[in-house]
């Protein structure tokens, strides 16, 4: 049977929403720094219930457009509202569970193996990574960079290379997470201790306590906003 006829989607409220606002940055001038509207206001002055703008903004925090301060206001990150496609943020909610179940069994054993394999090499280039995220955090970054950096110098200490291949098969769903959760306020500090902590045990060549230690890390970045909103339609 054909499917030509199939209902339409409908566009739900709070992508229009996310339309309105996005031209509205632009139109009033708005940079990064720069406060948004209440969402009381913005719902008034769009005829839409809070919880569409609401649900807007969430999207807007999701793709590290915005930054919420509880009690504070929404607040520009960059200079414009212009990111992905809603649709492409769902298909990235959908497939992020599988990729940090991936990160968790290949990581963990990675650091392990690390742990029981580093030479002195490895053991430099693990120091340079953390000192590296060190550096970007210090200077206002997620330490995004560093973070590739170390995951990649555990990585080459394991001295697996079929663990590395399948690290490889992954590593743009991984950039994905990487990012989401280290966009999230005060998590590039807490990453940079969880990645010391692998560190030591793998410097000391403790391999339970590596494995331990990097299965909590994987654990955090699996807390990402992403997965905590709700693409549904509100109806409001």
């Amino acid at each position: 049977m054909s499917d030509a006829l199939r209902p339409m989607a409908r566009t739900r409220l709070y992508e229009q929403v996310l339309d309105r606002l996005r031209a509205y940055a632009p139109e009033s001038g708005l940079k990064a720094g720069d406060r948004l509207p209440p969402e009381r206001e913005l719902a008034q002055r769009l005829g839409v219930s809070r919880a569409s703008v609401k649900q807007a903004i969430v999207v807007l925090e999701v793709q590290g457009l915005v930054e919420v301060r509880h009690g504070g206001g929404t607040y520009l990150v960059g200079d414009s509202l212009d990111a992905e496609p809603v649709e492409r943020l769902v298909e990235r909610r959908r497939r992020l569970p599988d990729v940090l179940e991936a990160r968790e069994a290949l990581e963990t054993k990675l650091a392990e193996l690390a742990a029981e394999r580093r030479t002195d090499e490895d053991l430099a280039a693990i120091r340079a990574a953390l000192d590296h995220m060190a550096a970007e955090i210090d200077g206002g970054g997620h330490g995004t960079d560093g973070d590739r950096l170390f995951h990649a110098a555990v990585t080459a200490a394991a001295h697996s290379a079929l663990l590395a291949d399948f690290m490889r098969t992954i590593a743009e769903q991984i950039t994905e997470s990487r990012h989401e959760s280290l966009r999230q306020p005060g998590r590039p500090g807490r990453s940079l201790a969880q990645h010391r902590a692998v560190a030591t045990a793998i410097e000391r060549q403790q391999p339970g306590r590596a494995a331990a230690a990097m299965r909590r890390h994987v654990r955090t970045v699996a807390k990402v906003r992403l997965l905590a909103w709700d693409p549904e339609p509100d109806g409001g």
